[in-house]
């Protein structure tokens, strides 16, 4: 199974479950509450969730946008806060984090875009606006009729191309490197690569070398492909024109957030479509909050290490694989994805004659639970592999890199719980 179709298959599970989020911020109280009212400190906010009925989780899935992504740092948090006091000129925040984020991350340039989507829509509306020299207001409608093709291996079609489609370009699918270099016409404006595709006979040097070969840019969508922390230099420095990550994912910034980085010529060009102007990405705003706090994110990020977090990791994973091991039956195993989602996750294999309850049951029974706990969408999957990760129908997937303190512990009393009871049935 692809990622785009594991993605959508735990949104269509989601679906009717899930309402609309509050936003948690510091709120000033205006009136005096009555006596006896218990009101929040004014840095901790009344909690919205609660007062809209939104159900809290603990997230023991991974970074899937349907669970709202990340939890952000203490340390880019309180960066939001602050940066939501003061109003600044929007481009000269733009600019200035995008000049900071280069230099942070090894590129010539760099842009805080409305997520890795946005970045796609952006990339793109760059590289169309610099092959054809056309005007912002031309992205879509005019650009069937001008040059407007882009270059993708068959097997790297997925939902999230539709953020390149956005900009009126038109894909051509090849398979071979012989097709790749066959397919470059007077009409080629881009070489698009999906980084974390299971499938594909094209490598990334493959990918580059013949793209340049042509002149034509090519772009990588890394939006799920960190860590390692390295990948968010590796790419640019490997060669590829422009690189998307998002922002909300394992660099631990605001959800509506990505970053495109790359070629200072192209993401000057994807600038002039990006917010405030009237072009393709007018709608895909970034605050002032947000651009703050993926720029905190990625400072945050590079304090620590691919080691240290990898630690961490297996110790959660192995703190709830020892709380299950007496249960009759029961094997755990950590696995680590090779591209996308590339941390420890936790497999929880059983016999399902000794403990009776099958894992997409386990999954629901922990859902509807309190606290209501999310398990990897991947938990009990009839259709093989899913982002790297080797599940199957007799398998439960734990993912524990999004688990905050002590939440390691609560999931792995929950899956006793309900194991155990099944075991007894």
């Amino acid at each position: 199974m692809s990622l785009r179709s594991g993605r959508r298959q735990f949104v269509g599970t989601l679906k009717n479950l899930l309402a609309v989020g509050g936003v948690l911020g510091p709120l000033q109280t205006l009136k005096a509450a009555p006596e006896g009212t218990h009101t929040p400190a004014a840095d901790e906010g009344e909690d919205y969730y609660e007062k809209l009925g939104v159900t809290k989780i603990i997230n023991a899935a991974g970074t899937y946008t349907i669970l709202t992504a990340s939890t952000m740092p203490p340390s880019v948090q309180a960066a939001v806060a602050r940066a939501a006091k003061h109003p600044v000129r929007l481009l000269d925040l733009q600019k200035a984090a995008g000049a900071y984020l280069a230099q942070k991350l090894k590129c010539e340039a760099a842009m805080v875009t409305a997520g890795a989507s946005s970045a796609l829509t952006l990339g793109t509306a760059g590289c169309v606006s610099v092959a054809n020299k056309c005007g912002i207001r031309d992205i879509p409608n005019e650009i069937p009729h001008l040059k407007n093709e882009v270059i993708i291996q068959k097997d790297h079609r997925y939902g999230y191309d539709q953020g390149l489609l956005c900009c009126g370009i038109r894909f051509v699918e090849v398979e071979t490197v012989k097709d790749y270099e066959a397919a470059f016409t007077d009409k080629t404006v881009l070489a698009h690569f999906f980084n974390a595709s299971e499938k594909g006979q094209i490598s990334r040097e493959d990918w580059i070398r013949v793209a340049h070969q042509h002149n034509v840019p090519c772009f990588n969508d890394a939006a799920a492909d960190m860590p390692p922390i390295s990948n968010l230099w590796n790419y640019t420095q490997m060669g590829f024109d422009l690189v998307t990550f998002s922002g909300g994912k394992g660099i631990r910034g605001p959800q509506n957030t990505g970053l495109l980085l790359g070629r200072k010529d192209l993401i000057e060009a994807a600038s002039t479509s990006n917010n405030p102007f009237d072009g393709v990405g007018r709608g895909q705003k970034v605050a002032k909050e947000q651009i703050v706090g993926m720029v905190a994110a990625v400072d945050w990020l590079l304090t620590q290490t691919d080691d240290g977090m990898e630690t961490e990791f297996r110790r959660r994973a192995d703190r709830i694989a020892d709380h299950l091991k007496k249960l009759p039956s029961v094997a755990s195993q950590v696995v680590v994805p090779p591209v996308a989602n590339h941390v420890p996750h936790l497999l929880i294999r059983y016999d399902q004659q000794r403990i009776k309850i099958p894992p997409r049951q386990v999954l629901t029974e922990l859902r509807q639970g309190t606290p209501s706990i999310e398990l990897n969408p991947s938990t009990g999957s009839t259709h093989g592999a899913s982002a790297g990760i080797l599940a199957d129908a007799n398998t439960i997937v734990v993912g524990v890199w999004m688990l905050e303190p002590g939440e390691d512990m609560i999931v792995a009393r929950r899956l006793h719980e309900v194991l155990s009871k099944a075991s007894h049935a």
